[in-house]
């Protein structure tokens, strides 16, 4: 699959951080969908099997996406085909050696393997949010190793669902598991938000939008109910939408 020619390279690297960093928080066990069974591994190579991702391959063997995608000239969004080879280390050393380095450092090895510095939450009111769509909190944010990393927000299929700020769409795809129609929309160098599960998407990669234009309606799609999975990224971590978020209902204040 081509790249967009209209996406700058900074917007598709922030798509290929997100996407392996994190949205991993709406998984296809959490969607009702059975987990595929591991592929072979042997040695260097790992042969994939049916329900394989790139993000999996890198998660059993200590690589990350980029280093994976690299070495088998792999691009983006990173399609394989079941019995396809998959090199998993390189000559400088082996991903078990590399993963264990990582884990001795100073920072935070991310889901893909890759390492990221820790960084602080934001300061709440730094950024003006405003809520995607109505409905109740079915499943809140979660910070704890494979919690949830957004809110899931019940309603109706149709329903409307808006950017939560300005920005630009980085994303538009339903390449990932579990989150079935999904839209990314980047807000700065600093902010990314992510809308799962969409049943109709009405934006195109590359497309500015305002805060509040609908992008979307809410749908099942990865899900076994009709809900939105929402998430808010700042710096490529996970924060909880609800501490930034206005009273939902009313309008923010910024």
């Amino acid at each position: 699959m081509r790249k967009e020619s209209i996406i700058r390279i900074g917007l598709l690297n922030a798509i290929v951080a997100l996407l392996s960093l994190s949205l991993i928080a709406c998984s296809s066990d959490k969607a009702g969908s059975s987990k595929a069974s591991a592929g072979s591994y042997s040695g260097s190579v790992y042969t994939v099997k049916r329900g394989d991702t790139l993000y999996r391959i890198s998660r059993m063997t200590g690589s990350s996406v980029g280093t994976l995608a690299r070495m088998n000239g792999i691009s983006a969004p990173y399609t394989l085909e079941v019995g396809q080879k998959i090199r998993v280390k390189s000559s400088s050393g082996s991903s078990s050696s590399k993963k264990t380095a990582v884990a001795k450092s100073s920072k935070t090895r991310s889901s893909a393997g890759t390492s990221v510095a820790k960084v602080a939450p934001p300061p709440v009111g730094s950024k003006c949010w405003r809520w995607p769509t109505t409905g109740k909190i079915i499943e809140p944010f979660s910070n704890s190793e494979g919690g949830n990393k957004g809110i899931d927000i019940a309603g109706s299929r149709g329903q409307p669902i808006y950017a939560s700020a300005a920005g630009t769409v980085v994303y538009v795809g339903d390449q990932l598991r579990g989150y079935g129609n999904l839209v990314m929309i980047k807000h700065s160098e600093d902010y990314i938000t992510a809308y799962a599960h969409n049943d109709t998407t009405l934006v195109n990669n590359g497309q500015k939008v305002s805060a509040g234009q609908k992008i979307a309606t809410m749908g099942s799609t990865g899900s076994n109910t009709v809900n939105l999975h929402f998430q808010i990224r700042y710096r490529a971590t996970a924060i909880d939408p609800q501490r930034y978020l206005p009273p939902q209902g009313s309008k923010p204040s910024c």
